[in-house]
């Protein structure tokens, strides 16, 4: 795998994971990359707890995913974050974007869009069955900002150029839920914002979150977006994306069985492209990121 260096040193990236289950290996080729990159470049990197989803975060996983991190030698540069204790950052971007008259009540279950759009195997794309209603606010929790059509283009350090049309895969985006929980690409959207993220590290997976997520950046006051680096999806043998709920090859079973930080890099370095799976440093994963990029 081939990727650009960025532009500049001293940059800002972040590891963002959800507290819903333990690490696996997926998480550490993710994680890999992030650090990875923040050593070869003269990069920094924040650690945010991705909590947005109350019903599924446990605080046992959070404690459990910083524990594994550092005894990977994965040490953020700042004490980490959590989302769950951002909401005035969240109320206030909302504010803002109300302010605009971008904001508007939306009381549309997915029952309700799915009969209006029919069923779908991907994104649903929202039809704005309540833009014009004039929902009042009090009735309703959830809350959608308007999303004008707009082609976003953006240079990606592995894929190269791309151009995406949010309004025509999402609809006008749903900032908070009906049951009052602010959403991941809200929540995202703001956090790079606000802790001044200038490069995202991330799985190809969420490839598609980028057009919406620059643009209501913009929205918000910022004026140019961050530099994106997806890399490939990490998967098992049989081509699935490793998962929390199927408990695929996670860290704390591996460190049961006795495996050592460097042989369980080496496993995560494989799944990522990186080596062909023996036992690797930290330092080796740095000098390989630099040659990825023709250094």
């Amino acid at each position: 795998m081939l990727l650009k260096r960025p532009s500049a040193t001293g940059f800002v990236t972040r590891f963002a994971p959800a507290p819903t289950g333990f690490l696996h290996l997926g998480h550490v080729a993710s994680a890999m990359a992030v650090w990875g990159v923040a050593r070869a470049f003269g990069g920094r990197v924040l650690l945010r707890i991705e909590d947005h989803d109350q019903l599924r975060s446990r605080p046992e996983y959070e404690a459990a995913i910083i524990e594994d991190l550092r005894w990977l030698g994965f040490d953020p540069d700042e004490a980490p974050v959590r989302q769950s204790d951002r909401h005035a950052l969240y109320r206030d971007a909302l504010h803002r974007l109300d302010a605009q008259g971008l904001i508007y009540a939306c009381g549309c279950s997915r029952k309700s869009i799915e009969a209006a759009t029919g069923p779908s195997d991907g994104e649903i794309r929202y039809p704005g069955l309540c833009r014009d209603a004039h929902i009042d606010p009090a009735a309703v929790a959830a809350r959608r900002v308007r999303l004008e059509p707009r082609v976003l283009s953006f240079d990606d350090l592995r894929l190269g150029r791309i151009e995406q049309t949010a309004s025509d895969q999402c609809g006008d985006l749903l900032a908070r839920d009906r049951a009052g929980n602010w959403t991941y690409q809200f929540a995202v959207a703001v956090d790079d914002l606000e802790q001044k993220v200038d490069l995202v590290i991330r799985g190809e997976d969420l490839l598609a979150s980028t057009g919406r997520q620059i643009q209501l950046a913009e929205l918000l006051g910022r004026t140019s977006p961050p530099t994106f680096l997806h890399h490939p999806l990490i998967v098992d043998a049989t081509g699935q994306k490793l998962s929390k709920s199927r408990g695929d090859t996670g860290v704390r079973e591996l460190r049961a069985a006795g495996h050592t930080v460097e042989e369980v890099l080496g496993q995560a370095a494989a799944a990522l492209g990186l080596s062909p799976g023996a036992p690797i440093s930290h330092a080796e994963i740095t000098a390989k990121i630099q040659e990825w990029a023709g250094q």
